[in-house]
């Protein structure tokens, strides 16, 4: 049953906890946040409005929503504004507000002349913006966009080919200010259109009841199966994290579920919370969403939405197979079995009850494949979640009146760090086009591997790990594709193949130590140390981290073949299945674990056809699957005689 009467919250996935407002300051926030849900529901279907006022008032907005539910310190529990707080609010709806009334006047009656009191908004607006992010998301983003600010304007005195001519203040205020090249850039015009209409779809079907509809059909599914509840957080998450694009909060939905659940069964709590937020961690590359940053990387690279959903399918499917091979193997290793059948609904009646409600999601990822536009789609899927809701058994889904104004809240609420991320990270995008960083970084990264693709990557992959730590999902794709994404390209990898491997490890940063807000969460919920958490999570994970490799080396998994390819299914087929076998092998060299503990030959061996299996190609694969199908056979006969011995004796 989904409880109308939740207290509002704050969710973050950085930069401390919210704060709870009361009397007529939460009444003005819920105000601001439906209304701004309206707004983005009206000048996306019914306006023609120009792209930097829509950008700016969607800015005001963002700012407004920010100092209301954002205290300037964690350790500040009032439940009510400051008068810094109000200060705040003030000069950044100035800003914004001196941008849609000055712009014209700006560059059609002064052309393009800016006078002091342009460039006097241009720094409020922007201290603003600094502010808010490090009340958001914390202090990473406005640490780097000031490094950006500081690189653009001492270019001369840095060292060898960082260097450049430099930028004076006014040029770089002009741009960041006055221009849609920054602040009120592609990035925030993607967050003001896409990701805002996505995110109300996510809140809107979970007002519906979706989240206990997935819960309870991955319970149905897999409940009954070795080291159930963990396989049950898997699907459970890979569901519920397809909505709402972000690990932490997909552990907080489902953590409290599944859980609990995984230590009834006998697992720890350390491993049980390490499963839930590798599980979560996943969502955020899981179609149609994946962390908003789908409608960004469209973006980037110039292709259709569309495209970039059909290229995530067999990757998130990877992902999760690896997580399933890895929790399977230890169940099987601590002797785990699942939950008994009448603990458990039945797939016929939890689908009886509330199937309709996977329709919206459907809808969503058919209007795409027809040649909708994502506003299309946001638009479609936002309708059906409520007819959907209508529609079902359980009167308790229906999206009444009031659920819908929560779920307006909601997804205002939720598109905070989004929108304020992208609008910061406009600041960066404009230095690095001004300064070429981007093709500096990456001709570096080059160097320092002397042209190897192997070490390239590897050398990407610390590189994004490292640059997204603590940042949500939009943000952190955003830092790493202007970044690591263009040495890739430069080293020949596919564009759309090179984007997915940067976000792939910016998103696995969620779990690695020793920022890995997702399993820090998981260990709140499970009642375990967050580091030994996290460091579990990152074990469990490992599996998962050569999905970015085989995706290099062989773009067809993002259905991206290579030109002139016949028999394309069979192709990607093949591709499909050597990698399944791979991600398995290295589950069980992991894992250290099969029938029995591995020993050290075998272990190796494991891991050595993980390896063969990466890169395409008839003989490797060929070595590969023989070579795991030789040990498989010598550890499985292996494993029978010791057990058939341990039976004689105790015979």
């Amino acid at each position: 049953m989904v409880d109308n009467q939740r207290p509002i919250v704050v969710d973050r996935e950085s930069g401390g906890g919210g704060r709870q407002l009361t009397g007529f300051q939460n009444k003005l926030m819920l105000g601001v946040a439906a209304l701004m849900s309206i707004f983005a529901v009206y000048y996306n279907g019914f306006s023609t409005i120009q792209e930097i006022y829509r950008n700016a008032l969607f800015l005001g907005f963002l700012l407004a929503l920010t100092f209301l539910l954002y205290p300037r310190s964690t350790k500040i529990k009032s439940n009510k504004m400051s008068i810094m707080d109000i200060v705040f609010l003030i000069a950044g709806l100035a800003g914004v507000f001196y941008i849609v009334f000055s712009y014209t006047n700006i560059h059609v009656v002064r052309q393009s002349q800016a006078i002091t009191l342009d460039y006097v908004f241009a720094v409020i607006t922007i201290v603003v913006l600094f502010e808010a992010s490090r009340r958001a998301i914390g202090f990473f983003i406005p640490l780097l966009t000031s490094l950006a600010i500081v690189y653009a304007m001492f270019g001369p005195h840095f060292p060898g080919m960082f260097a450049h001519s430099g930028f004076s203040i006014e040029r770089l205020l002009y741009r960041m200010y006055m221009t849609t090249e920054g602040i009120f850039g592609t990035t925030l015009s993607i967050a003001s259109t896409y990701i805002v209409l996505f995110i109300l779809f996510g809140a809107f079907l979970t007002a519906s009841g979706a989240s206990q509809f997935f819960n309870e059909l991955a319970l149905a599914a897999a409940g009954q199966k070795r080291g159930g509840p963990a396989q049950v957080a898997v699907l459970s998450s890979a569901l519920t994290g397809s909505l709402s694009g972000s690990a932490v909060a997909n552990v907080a939905t489902t953590g409290t579920f599944t859980i609990p659940l995984m230590k009834k069964i006998g697992l720890t709590p350390r491993f049980a919370g390490a499963v839930e937020a590798a599980a979560s961690t996943g969502g955020m590359i899981m179609p149609p969403i994946m962390g908003a940053a789908a409608f960004i990387m469209a973006g980037f690279l110039g292709i259709s939405y569309t495209v970039i959903v059909i290229a995530a399918i067999i990757p998130s499917l990877l992902y999760y197979l690896a997580l399933i091979f890895a929790i399977d193997i230890e169940a099987k290793k601590l002797g785990l079995k699942g939950l008994s059948k009448d603990s458990i609904p039945i797939v016929k009646e939890v689908i009886k009850e509330r199937g309709l409600l996977i329709l919206p999601i459907l809808i969503v990822i058919g209007t795409l494949l027809v040649g909708k536009t994502p506003l299309y789609a946001g638009f479609a899927g936002i309708i059906s979640a409520i007819i959907a809701s209508w529609l079902t058994k359980d009167k308790d889904c229906r999206v009444t009146p009031i659920k819908a104004f929560h779920a307006l809240v909601d997804g205002a609420k939720g598109t905070v760090q989004v929108g304020i991320a992208c609008a910061s990270i406009g600041i960066i995008i404009a230095v690095v086009t001004m300064t070429g960083l981007g093709s500096t970084f990456a001709y570096n990264i080059l160097s320092l591997a002397n042209g190897s693709l192997p070490i390239i990557l590897l050398l990407v992959m610390l590189t994004c790990i490292v640059l997204s730590l603590g940042l949500p999902s939009t943000a952190l794709y955003i830092v790493v594709a202007v970044t690591a994404a263009p040495a890739l390209i430069q080293a020949g990898v596919n564009p759309l193949a090179a984007h997915f491997f940067v976000f792939w490890f910016g998103a696995l940063s969620n779990i690695t130590p020793p920022v890995a807000l997702a399993a820090y969460t998981a260990a709140g919920i499970a009642g375990s140390d967050p580091m030994k958490t996290s460091i579990s999570a990152f074990k469990l994970a490992i599996p998962c981290f050569i999905v970015p490799f085989m995706v290099v080396y062989n773009p067809v998994l993002l259905m991206q073949p290579e030109a002139g390819t016949e028999n394309v299914w069979l192709v990607v087929i093949i591709a499909l299945v050597t990698a399944i076998i791979g991600i398995f092998s290295l589950a069980i060299s992991i894992g250290n674990y099969f029938s029995m503990k591995l020993n050290v030959v075998e272990r190796i061996g494991f891991f050595g056809t993980a390896i063969l299996l990466i890169e395409p190609g008839l003989v490797t694969d060929a070595i590969g699957i023989v070579i795991l199908g030789i040990l498989l056979s010598l550890h499985v006969v292996k494993a029978n005689k010791k057990a058939s011995s341990t039976n004689t004796v105790s015979i």
